[in-house]
């Protein structure tokens, strides 16, 4: 008997889902990860796939390959506390880091005894009597060969959000948060702080510094802070820089990571985060002339 309404196989057969589309697509199916990374690209050409959904998929199948050691913030661009240090010294420096955990260590930063969430310090301002070593959560230690896909499991089911990466010696290689594994995946993920303007942002904070957008044009920056960076007078420089990102990686001689520090013109810029090859935020403050 025929089926009396034809129209519905049709409509059963263009919902089949992705990853169906993908087996058949993939059939008889590629012998490495490359070809299936090759295929998935034909893929999109396809459009089987977009461009968004090829770019995760491929970030997934890289990430066996990938170790902690690779996607860690490397142990001198690691933002730690002193156990040891005055209240109003840890809250200056979790708001101009802007981290919600830190490492905690004693005596030397190779001594780290535990993690501090930023929310935790808060407790301490409502009742001082407390210890701050009771605030500390235990640390996770791994080593730099742990493969990122194992380190993303092991996330999610303990819940922890931030491991201490070590080396095969024991000493302590860097540190690598759950955002760093995602983002081998996703690309970068943006915070509040990352918002679009077309003449870049200056932010005032809280303890008298700023973070300033790496595309914020050099006039602006000039003009806010009293300052004239980029200035030429001896004609000198073979060209010349729109924005301060590009001024500052001038100087340094390469594109700098997070952590990084340049001074000039009696401010310090620090790098606090990176997207696409080049600085997308500092973080400034004056230093005194003649300071180190």
């Amino acid at each position: 008997m025929p089926d009396p309404h034809p129209a519905r196989a049709g409509e059963r057969e263009d919902k089949r889902s992705l990853f169906q589309k993908l087996v058949e697509f993939i059939k008889p199916g590629p012998d490495s990860t490359d070809e299936l990374i090759e295929t998935l690209a034909e893929a999109e050409d396809k459009a089987l796939i977009d461009a968004e959904s090829r770019v995760m998929l491929e970030g997934v199948l890289r990430l066996s390959d990938q170790t902690a050691g690779d996607a860690m913030v490397a142990a001198p661009r690691m933002d730690l506390l002193d156990i040891d240090a005055p209240y109003d010294e840890l809250l200056h420096q979790v708001i101009g880091t802007a981290h919600s955990r830190f490492p905690v260590y004693q005596g030397e930063r190779e001594n780290i005894i535990g993690i501090l969430l930023a929310k935790d310090l808060l407790k301490l301002q409502r009742a001082p009597e407390l210890n701050l070593r009771t605030l500390l959560r235990p640390p996770v230690f791994i080593p730099e060969s742990k493969g990122l896909n194992h380190l993303l499991r092991e996330f999610r089911a303990t819940r922890n959000h931030l491991a201490i990466v070590v080396d095969e010696f024991g000493r302590t290689a860097g540190l690598i948060t759950i955002e760093d594994v995602l983002e081998q995946i996703v690309g970068e993920i943006e915070d509040e702080f990352d918002i679009e303007a077309d003449d870049g942002d200056i932010f005032a904070l809280p303890d008298h510094t700023w973070r300033v957008a790496g595309d914020t044009p050099l006039e602006r920056v000039n003009e806010s802070f009293g300052v004239q960076l980029g200035a030429d007078p001896d004609g000198d420089l073979d060209v010349e820089f729109d924005t301060i990102g590009g001024l500052i990686a001038h100087e340094m001689g390469h594109v700098p990571s997070r952590g990084e520090r340049h001074r000039m013109g009696g401010l310090d810029f620090q790098v606090l985060h990176t997207r696409g090859g080049a600085v997308r935020w500092f973080k400034v403050s004056p230093f005194p002339p003649g300071g180190d």
